[in-house]
Order: C-alpha cells, then structure tokens, then sequence
C-alpha cells in the first residue's frame, strides 16, 4: 500500500505520511475543552488503612498537567514532587486521571481550584509513577469540517477501513510532544544531547511563538531576553503565561551563568521532556523512512527488533526478539495475531540497534545527526539524561466508531498508553497542525 504524503507542518517535526489515502475532513480540535473528553483507564495502587500515600480521581477541564500539579501543591502546602500521576494529559480538554498525593487525605480538602473536582480518595503504601496506566478512552468532536454530511461520512469509512486492514496506524509522536505553537521543545533537547546548556536554556526562555499576536506581553518579553545577557534587570516583566520560563529566568538573575542550575530549577517530569523529545522527533524520521522505503509497519522483515505485547496492550520491552530467516515466520505470525509490534529506535545512551533494513535506517539517521550513545548521559543533569528505548512503529486502535451531524462528526475509540489520539485524528483530519 502506498502510504498519503503529508504536506502540513507536521512534516518539520519527522511527520512525513499518513496510512490513510483519503481525502481529509478538515476542521479542528477542541474548539471547546468539552470536544475533547479523555479518561485514563488505570488500576492503581492497591488500598491499604494508614498508607502514607492518598490516591483520588482528578477530573480537570482545560488545565495544563504542570500548571495543575504546582497550584494542587500550593494549595494543600506540599512539595510538588509528593504529587504523583501516571502520564500528562492535554490541556484543552475534560481529563480524568488517578493522582497520588504523599500526604493525609483529609489534605485534599483544602483545594479550592475551579473546574478541578477531586473524588474517591483512598489511601496505599505507594503512589502512582509515570506509566502506571494501560491506555486512555477518548471521546472527541471534530468541528468546522469541509463538505456535507454524506462526503464526510464517506471519508471517515475510507479512512476507519485503512486503519483496519493495516492493524493500526504509523506511531508517530504527536505535535504536543513538541509544542503546537511553539515546536521547541526537541530544540531545546538536541542542544542539551550537543553540551550546549546555555543554548538550551535561552532557546527555551527567548524563542518566539508562530502566533505573537495571541501572546503579545510574552513575545515582547522573549524579544527583549534575546537582547541582553543581564536578565536580572527583566526578571519583574516576564508575564504569568511564561511560568516555567520565569523559573529559568529568576535562576540566571540570581546565578549569573549558571544554566545547568536553571535546567535543574525546572520540574522534573518537565527536564525529562526535553531529551525525550529530541529522541521522539529523530523516531518520527526514522519510522518516516521506514515508510519511504516501503518496508511494512504492520508486518516484521529479517533484523526488525519486535516486542511482544500482554493481554492488555502493554508492550514488554524486556522481552525484545530479534527477526531472523530462521524464526520469521514465527515472529510474522505473532505480529500478524496482534500479540507482538514491530519497533523503532529511541536512541539514547544504551539503545538496541535493529539489524537488517531497519538497522541500516536508524544508523543512517543516527550518523546524519552526529550522534553518540554518550551524548544522552548529560552532565550535572541526571532528570535529562536518557538511556533510550524501542517504541511500537504501528499503534493499535480499539473500539473504533464515529458519528457525523452539525457540521462536524464525534470519534471514541481507545488507545494503549504512550500513544496520541492526534495522529489518529490526523489520518481522518489531515488539517493543519495547529488545528490540533
């Protein structure tokens, strides 16, 4: 099957194809928080009287995950790494999660935060760690879309059935991974894998927005933070919008010089982003290439490294499989039976090269970007240093189905963990990435 070429914006964050060679529905995303419902499908820790750690379902609309991990710990008066969750959650939109809170329960009492509710605390002796969760239900309303209801129906067969008979669809990391308006943040990690600390931080802190019109107090700001190394002299006029760039800043002001210290300030799931993304984007050009070159996402050939897959979608990355001519048809036939996904470099410092084709691909982008394994171990940076990974080059969907009516049409389906419902969405959207 010849794979869509993709000719949006995407494209500059590895994101060259899509499965589907249908026409897309246009439109966008979250034109209200409401359009886009996700809710988090975990067990959690098991109960336990007297535990030192309280677990709750947090429903929140339209709130970022750090923002509303800082203002929980300012209200019930504890550090911000005694809070707990299992994976971050996109920001315009209705997210239910478990969170685990390293403090009495009777503290959650005191959170006072508007369309925040906090519901079916409980106490264990562990909290809740990124990954702790087996994938996300999504409930989703596409509005704005080109073309009458009958047109739209068609495409969102089209595409549903493409998915379908490929099992999934290409696993790339989503345009939230690196910022929708502000794509930076695997700039920010290549220059933090390259030793330039300083370059990282100021990339951070002073690289402008693709919309200044909506931010016009922060542009100004980032403007003027380019223009000057004495940044004790601005620290007052970073606005609110800017929080964790205001962080960075008020640890130069104070440490002149010290941008290791200024990464470090950071949260930590937040320092950890930033070398993940660099890995994420060179995984989309190398999953991209895969694609190029024809070779299959849902079907393994000789030196794929694939993983197998337990009965609820998560994959076992300790049980890696090398394919070979002798044990082909055995690992095709699991592949093929849903039980086991082929899968692409996340280069880091202890990454698993593929053999074969696929090897000959991560090498070619690993050496196009003067890379080392060595590289991801980052001095005085532990949070940001990565030993790297595979990750699944197809994702599988379940319980797929949509609906059309009032200029738009509604999708549910869910997702194992890791994965982003917008490059599912793209396949039937195939808008502009920052109708995502």
């Amino acid at each position: 099957m010849a794979f869509r070429e993709c000719t949006t914006a995407e494209r500059d964050v590895g994101m060259l194809y899509y499965i589907s060679g249908a026409d897309g529905t246009g439109g966008r995303l979250k034109a209200k928080a409401e359009d886009f419902v996700v809710e988090e499908v975990s067990t959690g820790p098991e109960r336990a009287d007297g535990g030192k750690y309280t677990i709750a379902t947090v429903k929140a609309v339209n709130w970022e995950s750090n923002r509303m991990v800082r203002l929980l710990a300012r209200e019930m008066g504890i550090s911000r790494e005694r809070i707990g969750f299992a994976g971050t959650k996109d920001k315009r939109a209705v997210t239910t999660q478990l969170m685990s809170f390293e403090c009495p329960p009777s503290q959650l009492e005191k959170v006072q935060l508007k369309d925040l509710e906090i519901s079916g605390a409980y106490t264990a002796k562990r909290g809740i760690r990124i990954g702790d969760l087996v994938g996300n239900r999504f409930r989703i309303k596409v509005t704005g879309c080109e073309g009458g209801s009958e047109e739209m129906a068609g495409t969102l067969e089209a595409v549903a059935a493409d998915i379908k008979s490929n099992g999934g669809f290409p696993n790339y990391f989503g345009v939230q991974r690196f910022g929708v308006m502000r794509p930076i943040t695997h700039l920010v990690g290549e220059r933090l894998v390259r030793g330039d600390i300083e370059g990282a931080v100021k990339c951070y802190v002073c690289t402008p927005s693709g919309d200044g019109s909506r931010d016009a107090a922060a542009e100004e700001c980032r403007k003027a933070l380019s223009e000057t190394d004495d940044w004790s002299s601005l620290v007052n006029t970073v606005p609110d919008s800017m929080s964790f760039e205001k962080v960075m800043v008020q640890h130069i002001a104070k440490n002149p010089g010290d941008w290791t210290g200024a990464i470090a300030a950071m949260p930590t799931n937040l320092q950890m982003m930033f070398v993940h993304a660099y890995q994420s984007y060179l995984f989309n050009i190398i999953l991209s290439r895969r694609i190029g070159r024809g070779l299959p996402l849902n079907r393994p050939v000789v030196g794929d490294v694939v993983v197998p897959m337990s009965s609820d979608m998560i994959p076992l990355h300790d049980q890696q499989v090398v394919a070979t001519v002798k044990n082909i048809d055995l690992v095709e036939r699991q592949v093929r039976l849903g039980r086991a996904f082929v899968t692409g470099c996340l280069f880091g410092s202890s990454s698993v090269l593929a053999e074969g084709e696929m090897g000959e691909i991560e090498r070619e982008v690993i050496g196009e970007n003067n890379l080392k394994a060595e590289d991801f171990v980052i001095p005085g940076l532990p949070h940001c240093s990565s030993e790297g990974d595979r990750r699944e080059v197809l994702c599988p969907v379940k319980d797929l189905a949509y609906e059309t009516g009032d200029g738009g049409y509604r999708l549910s389906f869910f997702l194992p963990k890791g994965n982003y419902a917008t490059c599912l969405m793209r396949e039937f959207m195939k808008s502009e990435m920052t109708d995502y």
